[in-house]
Parts: C-alpha cells; structure tokens; sequence
C-alpha cells in the first residue's frame, strides 16, 4: 500500500480534516500555532478569543508588554517563553514586512519563534502553499505506517512524505494524518480494532527502537 492509497483510506475516516487552531487572519494562525507547540490545539483555542480581542494585529501585540500577553496564556505550557515570541515577531513583522505575515521558508523561519514546521503550517493554510508539515501526529503515524523509519528526523519525514504523496495532497495529507493521529491512531491506547492498518502497522518496531535509545 503506497502513501497515497494511505491517504485514501484515512479520508474515508476523516473526510472533513481541517485546521483545528481558530483564526480570523495569517497573522493570528501564526500567533496560534506557535502557541501550540508541545500544547494542545484545544488548549490554544481556549486562550486565543481573548488574547485576539485584546491584539488582533502584529501592530496592537507589539505595542503590548510581555507580561500584558503572558496574562492571557498563562494556563498553556511554556507561557513565558511563548509571550516573548509572540511579542518579538510582531515586532519584527511591523518594522521589516509592514505588518504582513510573509509566506517564504526562510523569512518565516527567520520570525522568533517560528521554526520549520510552524513556517510549513502558515504556508500550507494561511497562503495554500504545497507544503507538509510534520508535527508529533505526522512523525508517529509516519513511523508506524512504514513511510518512515524510526531514525528519522523530522526533517527526514517531511522529506520522505513530500517525496511518495503527490504533490496537489500535500496540504489535505498534512491535515488527514494530524487527524488520523489525534483520534485514532492515538499515542497511548490507539484505537487498532478500528485501524485498516493493522496489517501493514509497525507500532512495535517504533516503540522497541524507542526503548533502545
């Protein structure tokens, strides 16, 4: 079973896979998920409402003081951390891109903050760019479908998904294997009795590699 014969069956599961993280502009989704590192979607969107009421621009968060920020997403991990970013790139986007969010690699990359797979998700949904981003659910159902190999790096993944899924999937993949590992191929208890997997699943390859490091 190929990459693509994969996303099929998954979309057959989740045929509305979508973005998760609210957001009303590119600049809010960036502000989103940045928050969203080791975080939940659902957490970031019980913090964002109000944290956009109050600085819906880069403008209005890089006029606002860290502490101003970190006392609307005080309840999410790494709050501290996560303010600064998020103050410091509004900074950057008002005083080098006029307030716009880019939608290059490098000038996302470039953003506090904002690393490689942060940049993948803003281009793939704020400016529908063929990218793929793999976050923990992308590296986990990769490793344990056989597209990937326990050893690989991010990096490694994303290289191999762009390379065996067509490239007009990338952005719809990205969402269908995020779901597909969010509620069913879950990392503690994963649902196998309703897995079409199961056959060509190496979960107990992973978690051996994993007990060896």
């Amino acid at each position: 079973m190929n990459a693509n014969e994969i996303l099929d069956q998954i979309e057959q599961i989740f045929p509305h896979a979508q973005c998760e993280l609210h957001h009303q502009s590119s600049f809010q989704l960036l502000v989103a998920v940045v928050l969203s590192a080791q975080t939940t979607d659902a957490s970031v969107n019980q913090v964002t409402p109000g944290l956009f009421a109050a600085y819906p621009t880069s403008k209005a968060m890089a006029q606002a003081s860290v502490s101003e920020i970190e006392s609307y997403i005080r309840r999410i991990g790494l709050y501290r951390n996560k303010a600064r970013s998020i103050h410091d790139l509004s900074l950057v986007l008002e005083e080098e891109y006029g307030g716009q969010v880019p939608c290059s690699m490098k000038e996302l990359m470039s953003l506090p903050g904002v690393g490689r797979k942060t940049a993948n998700v803003v281009r793939s949904v704020a400016f529908d760019i063929p990218s793929f981003a793999v976050d923990t659910h992308v590296d986990r159902v990769s490793k344990r479908l056989g597209l990937a190999k326990p050893q690989d790096t991010v990096e490694k993944v994303e290289e191999k998904l762009k390379r065996k899924i067509d490239r007009n999937r990338w952005n719809q993949g990205h969402h269908d294997m995020i779901f597909f590992g969010r509620y069913l191929c879950t990392a503690r208890n994963p649902h196998c009795d309703a897995c079409p997997f199961v056959k060509i699943c190496r979960k107990d390859k992973l978690e051996a590699y994993k007990q060896k490091k």
